[in-house]
């Protein structure tokens, strides 16, 4: 497939994603709980589910799933965060590696997550493909990503580094690529995947004060692209300025936060 020419998200985003990896694992991560316990509890997520998550950064979504009593395998391209990974849930089964080359066998999960993660890969339909491959039949699907940008206000705050990252191929999607229910719905129906539904779950950002809020918003592989083409000082001033807008009286900061789910089935 002409695809697979593009970058692998392991070799595109697998130093990236690890450079603050303990940062992103206790603060940054921590923020989309509230999307990985109602996309959980919405599915009856429990000890008869087989869940793969592709893209699982610090394992936060896949010791929730745990927790339920799911059997938790994962898969990242960043090995810093699954160390920290089978650290958080060591009764799961993680591994370093490509969405677009999952290792596993078909037919074997009755429940695949990407959150946040399928918008980043390096060629998002070869992923998905991949997922429709290791996924049992009737396995439900789900595709986390950002909200509609015009619909909350940490998109100020993603839009922050776009003077401070190189510039993007031409025809590179953005981070909000997907936010478009049409479009979100379009790309699954691309892999031969059949939308149920889409929902959103607001998570706010929510942090004590600037320091953390900094370190958290640092994290991110996109923060360490622009580091690398600017500076952490450049980095923590865009931060700064865009953060400005969401200081409470006590120092404290809260962002909202968006984000869409689409729910499928094979």
């Amino acid at each position: 497939m002409s695809q697979q020419l593009k970058p692998s998200t392991f070799s595109h985003h697998g130093k990236l994603w690890g450079a603050s990896a303990k940062d992103w694992a206790t603060i940054q991560e921590h923020t989309c709980i509230p999307v990985y316990n109602a996309v959980l509890a919405h599915l009856n997520i429990d000890q008869t589910t087989v869940h793969l998550d592709v893209g699982c950064g610090s394992g936060v979504a896949a010791h929730l799933s745990s927790q339920r009593g799911a059997k938790v395998t994962g898969i990242d391209a960043s090995a810093a965060l699954i160390e920290l990974a089978q650290k958080r849930v060591p009764e799961a089964t993680f591994s370093v590696g490509d969405m677009e080359q999952l290792p596993y066998k078909s037919d074997d999960f009755s429940f695949v997550t990407g959150f946040n993660s399928f918008q980043y890969a390096g060629n998002p339909e070869v992923a998905l493909h991949e997922v429709r491959r290791v996924a049992l039949p009737n396995a439900k699907v789900v595709i986390m990503t950002w909200g509609q940008p015009e619909d909350m206000e940490a998109a100020h705050l993603i839009s922050a580094l776009k003077p401070l990252l190189p510039a993007p191929p031409p025809g590179t999607p953005g981070p909000f690529a997907l936010s478009d229910e049409h479009l979100l719905k379009d790309f699954a129906r691309r892999s031969k995947l059949k939308p149920i539904e889409v929902f959103d779950v607001n998570s706010p950002w929510v942090y004590p004060d600037l320091e953390t809020a900094l370190r958290g918003l640092s994290s991110s592989g996109v923060a360490a692209k622009a580091i690398a083409h600017s500076s952490i000082e450049q980095v923590n001033q865009a931060h700064k300025t865009a953060l400005s807008a969401f200081r409470n009286s006590n120092g404290s900061y809260v962002i909202d936060a968006t984000f869409r789910c689409l729910i499928a089935e094979l």
